[in-house]
């Protein structure tokens, strides 16, 4: 065997067992390193509305393995991926708290994600709302996402509102 072909055989192999490292990330979508000299990641989930299942939220935050590090910055992205029926909006709440959706522990130091929906009846949109559980620096981190029901089985054409 030539060197070059072994480089390209251990290339090969390190690329493959990449690739099932990755693969075996549970129900994660991506998972970017934010360093070769760190163990924090960026994890990107993707979620389904339990309740609204044509709606996929996609949400970013930090992995802080081995690291007190504060994980309550997040992102998250809401779209339509199935159809919404006016069946599915019918049986979620409408106050003005919404309810949660998802929920998960960040830390050991007791921080949670959170991801509420609220109903916005006047413009027929699904707003979810991520935020942490615990103050930061003064401040609840949060950051929202929209959902508009235009051109879905649940958009009530003429103005009329379901309440």
């Amino acid at each position: 065997m030539t060197g070059l072909t072994r480089k390209l055989l251990s290339a090969t192999g390190l690329a493959i067992l990449l690739s099932l490292g990755l693969s075996g990330c549970g129900d994660d979508v991506g998972k970017v390193s934010l360093g070769l000299f760190t163990t924090k990641d960026v994890i990107i989930d993707a979620r389904h509305d339990p309740k609204i299942p044509g709606v996929t939220c996609h949400i970013s935050r930090i992995e802080a393995d081995l690291s007190l590090a504060d994980p309550s910055d997040m992102s998250i992205s809401c779209r339509q991926t199935g159809p919404i029926t006016a069946a599915e909006i019918a049986n979620i709440d409408k106050s003005k708290n919404g309810e949660v959706v998802f929920k998960e522990s960040l830390s050991i130091l007791f921080k949670s994600l959170k991801v509420r929906r609220i109903y916005d009846a006047e413009n027929q949109t699904l707003l979810y709302l991520s935020y942490s559980t615990k103050e930061t620096n003064g401040s609840h981190k949060h950051a929202l996402s929209t959902v508009p029901l235009y051109g879905t089985q649940a958009w009530i054409a003429g103005g009329v509102r379901a309440n």
